[in-house]
């Protein structure tokens, strides 16, 4: 009988085959790994724009924006300190519209508290109240990978509040309500006062230089918008902070009054080796947000530094304020979306605005009253009633 001989591969022959599959992994991880960013980003878009769909059912249903800090306001009882004081943000008001009735029930009606005792309009930054510790799905983008503490319930999604700095963080008004100066190149400029009138020179102030859809602690309505809501941007994305001192997810505060009047006033802060990042805090005008001090780290929150920006720097630029998290600055729009980020747009639009679009003079100081803006196309988009005439379809 004759035997034959069995064929096998030789060690050569694996060795050749491991590395063809090697470099075919090699070459279609990028693709696969572009793939699911495409997702995530179109993700990002469909939860956008459930936030304009749920932003224009609440119109419909009250006849008015959202408010961007809002609430109860300050009261002289013992527990003043623990209550919302006219800080909540424009979201709060948008669960029922966003399929979120559980978390509504929660916010409009008292808490008991496990350990005893009842919360009744807490402020935004109560880690003991389950509303404002939860993460809500539409109000994340996917391509965020921020998660968890030392953030509260986090939001991708901030309102748009112009091209000003000077008052934009409080609009203006204190936490009574009213038009209060505070003196306007000074780092809080009278968001925490507390007078019980209001101050006419203060309100005239407030109203020229807050040019945004959104006026914080005032209510505004579509017919506002006079630029058109086509033209005018609603809300843009934020990004969320890893921790990694990002430029586009941490934000500095106490970096002094420069920052109210100087756009550039933080630039130096940028690590020049690597200009994504911060450089050490030695080197800062001021210190990096800690603790749920942190880039849009709190979404029931509505001061500037967690859920509103301005159309002053080109997106996924810096953050910087004057003072601590209630003072005045530059928030941008930021987005981990390689190459720029999504904003809404009044009509409900979503729109993606690249690094690059025109954003003028950074040098300048802000424009006020009814003048055009002083950052190019950007800026103009953030105004709602400037009358800039604006080709939209030459920039997205």
């Amino acid at each position: 009988m004759s035997r034959k001989n069995r064929g096998a591969f030789t060690l050569v022959e694996l060795l050749v085959v491991i590395a063809i599959i090697g470099v075919l992994v090699g070459l279609l991880l990028p693709a696969v790994q572009a793939a699911r960013e495409a997702a995530r980003r179109m993700s990002c878009s469909n939860n956008f724009k459930q936030m304009g769909l749920a932003i224009h059912n609440y119109h419909s249903a009250f006849n008015a924006l959202p408010q961007q800090m809002t609430g109860a306001n300050y009261t002289n009882t013992a527990d003043s300190a623990k209550t919302q004081r006219l800080y909540l943000s424009g979201l709060v008001g948008l669960p029922p519209f966003m399929e979120q009735q559980s978390i509504w029930e929660l916010v409009t009606n008292p808490y008991q508290l496990p350990g005893g005792g009842t919360l009744i309009n807490p402020g935004p930054w109560r880690t003991d109240f389950p509303p404002w510790m939860t993460n809500i799905p539409t109000l994340r983008c996917p391509s965020d990978p921020g998660v968890g503490l030392p953030a509260l319930g986090r939001s991708n999604f901030a309102f748009c509040l112009g091209d000003a700095i000077e008052l934009v963080h409080s609009g203006g008004r204190n936490e009574r309500g009213f038009y209060e100066d505070g003196g306007i190149n000074t780092g809080q400029a009278g968001i925490k006062g507390r007078a019980t009138s209001d101050n006419s020179n203060w309100a005239a102030l407030a109203r020229s230089r807050n040019r945004g859809m959104f006026w914080s602690r005032h209510q505004l309505k579509f017919r506002d918008c006079m630029d058109g809501l086509s033209n005018t941007v609603a809300m843009g994305e934020v990004a969320t902070t890893v921790g990694a001192r990002e430029l586009i997810a941490e934000f500095q505060l106490n970096a002094g009054t420069a920052a109210i009047t100087d756009p550039t006033h933080c630039d130096g802060g940028v690590d020049p080796a690597r200009p994504q990042f911060w450089l050490p805090d030695s080197a800062l005008p001021g210190n990096l947000g800690g603790g749920n001090q942190i880039r849009g780290g709190r979404w029931a929150d509505g001061r500037i530094q967690y859920t509103s920006f301005q159309t002053i720097k080109p997106p996924n630029s810096l953050n910087c304020f004057s003072a601590d998290d209630a003072s005045q600055g530059i928030s941008s729009c930021s987005s981990r979306h390689q190459g720029g980020a999504h904003v809404l747009m009044g009509d409900g639009a979503v729109k993606f605005i690249t690094d690059s679009i025109d954003a003028g003079n950074q040098q300048s100081a802000p424009m006020v009253q009814g003048a055009k803006s002083v950052y190019g196309i950007w800026g103009a988009l953030g105004t709602r009633g400037a009358k800039e005439v604006i080709d939209t379809g030459d920039i997205f």
